[in-house]
């Protein structure tokens, strides 16, 4: 095996910061939201959104509640300055959102992109250079003053263009690209400098917006270099601080959580964190994050199953089964005693009201998202009974007593062994039904009638007609202390078949006039076996008898 090649690679150098504070922060509010989807997700896309989908993706986030949206980068391809456009002209803007627009600090560029902004009401113009050690010697061959001058140059010409077009109230954001592969100093000299170009005041303040563009270190170093750049920028109270995590390490949501708790209060992100290479930070993600401790996210994810589907649509990227919160799967247990925890859990929930959500497995109510407890739990082979009877409750109302769960489970497992593949809802009542109602292979009831015999407190006379598998009718009367009683003496003494009754159980499966009973009945054979079944009819006795019969068969097959 040939050893890995692990001498190349430098260790990122930890912050000296020995009097952090944001270890002992609380997010206790969501941050200021700034969806890049129409931007730096369009960007990474194989097939960039056409006119029609970057629409459909803006509406989205709209309807989502997004206050601040990076809509293009306009001076870069006609399809993104028309897009720009045709949301200002057409008033797709509402009042309380602000369109970003993403410019190199580069003069035509800028220009065009305040062309592309005309008439709006407010924008935020993003402005970016890139400041890292090995882009200033590699790409610009450049010292750090002269990348600041670039910056400072392009804030300057923002600054000249605002002037020209007071109609729109202009917000200047600044990133240092490659912000995590630059100097602290340096970055902070180059962002202080933006600061003071720009003047910016407590009542109009700017963002500095510090990207981790390539993650190349734990999310730990990446709080300790915001708290250092927080306390360390001028005009503080004038600055909105801004994180942009991207996900090459896979800590872009841990990243952009920790940078909150060290100071930033605005965090840039994509839905279901589509982005360059492995992604941008998720802002779902996030959001629910912060739902699942008490805060108020400040999105809408109440139908999270629409927002899969758009971003799918727009973005052209199925989203993993085990995506967090939004995957098919999140919300399934395969594990039997994951199952029966789930299980137990929702009925301690729905039976005491609680208020507070603390289900096993479960850190979020999947209703709160659109999802159903119908999809909390899926069989396979490695499912429990807990599973399989929940279902059965659950998407047809029928509640097994806990021995037929048992006997139930084996009967499932046999299929989810023999298919090895998930068992869906339906295909587990197809067994229950095979195994238990219709019984093809055993005796079904065509007739029964029973009347009280005169002089008696109890006793009954039953009429018993029966149908074999190939249709001959067997008919019988017999006598016992009730209804069942006499229906299973006249089984005994039909078939020689010895048998006693061991268990009964009935409940309704629907209400109203039209509702049924469903009744399960356990036997124990003259070996001592037990073996249930079960029946449903709208007559309670019929039910009943159909229970009987039905275990009866399960004796005989």
């Amino acid at each position: 095996m040939t050893q890995s090649n692990h001498s190349k690679y430098t260790p990122y150098a930890p912050v000296a910061l020995k009097d952090r504070t944001w270890p002992d922060k609380v997010i206790d509010k969501a941050p200021i939201w700034c969806a890049v989807d129409l931007r730096d997700g369009n960007q990474a896309l194989v097939n960039p959104m056409d006119h029609k989908r970057k629409v459909k993706m803006y509406n989205l986030l709209v309807a989502i509640g997004f206050k601040e949206i990076e809509i293009g980068f306009p001076s870069a391809s006609e399809i993104e300055f028309d897009f720009a456009r045709h949301i200002i002209e057409n008033n797709l803007i509402p009042s309380d959102v602000t369109p970003q627009v993403l410019t190199q600090a580069r003069a035509h560029l800028i220009e065009r992109t305040f062309e592309s902004m005309k008439g709006a009401k407010r924008a935020i113009i993003h402005l970016y250079n890139s400041t890292s050690v090995a882009q200033r010697r590699d790409v610009f061959k450049m010292d750090p003053e002269g990348i600041k001058k670039i910056a400072c140059d392009g804030v300057r010409l923002v600054k000249e263009l605002a002037e020209k077009n007071p109609e729109t109230e202009w917000v200047l954001e600044y990133s240092p690209e490659s912000f995590t592969g630059t100097e602290l100093d340096v970055a902070l000299d180059i962002c202080n400098a933006v600061i003071e170009t720009w003047q910016p005041t407590p009542d109009n303040k700017m963002t500095i917006n510090l990207p981790s563009t390539v993650e190349t270190s734990t999310p730990n170093i990446f709080a300790d270099q915001i708290e250092w750049m927080s306390r360390n920028l001028t005009r503080r109270d004038s600055v909105t601080l801004s994180v942009h995590a991207h996900n090459d390490r896979g800590g872009a949501i841990t990243s952009s959580e920790l940078a909150v708790m060290a100071g930033a209060e605005r965090v840039e992100g994509t839905l279901l964190g589509n982005g360059e290479r492995t992604g941008n930070a998720d802002l779902v993600a996030l959001a629910l994050n912060l739902m699942t401790q008490g805060v108020d996210p400040k999105l809408d994810l109440t139908d999270l199953p629409h927002i899969v589907k758009t971003v799918e649509e727009c973005n052209q990227i199925p989203t993993h089964v085990r995506h967090p919160y939004a995957g098919e799967l999140v919300f399934t247990a395969l594990s039997g005693s994951h199952q029966d925890a789930i299980k137990k859990g929702l009925d301690a929930h729905k039976k005491e009201k609680r208020t507070h959500w603390d289900i096993p497995y479960l850190p979020l109510d999947p209703n709160d998202i659109g999802r159903s407890y119908e999809t909390a739990i899926r069989i396979n082979s490695q499912s429990g009974k807990s599973g399989i009877a929940y279902i059965l409750e659950q998407e047809f109302g029928f509640k097994l007593p806990k021995a037929m769960q048992i006997e139930f489970a084996r009967a499932i497992q046999k299929v989810a062994d023999k298919t090895a593949k998930e068992i869906l809802a339906n295909e587990i009542f197809d067994v229950f039904d095979a195994e238990y109602l219709t019984q093809e292979q055993g005796y079904s009831l065509s007739m029964f009638q029973y009347e009280n015999i005169t002089g008696t407190e109890d006793k009954v006379r039953a009429t018993t007609k029966l149908l074999d598998k190939s249709g001959v009718e067997i008919n019988f009367v017999s006598e016992g202390n009730g209804p069942i009683n006499a229906f299973a003496e006249g089984l005994r003494q039909k078939t020689g078949t010895m048998f006693e009754l061991s268990n009964y159980e009935e409940h309704t499966l629907s209400t109203g006039s039209g509702a049924e009973a469903a009744s399960y009945i356990s036997l124990i054979n003259k070996e001592g076996e037990e073996f249930y079944g079960a029946g449903v009819d709208s007559n309670i006795t019929r039910s009943s008898i159909k229970a009987l019969l039905s275990a009866f068969n399960r004796i005989n097959i």
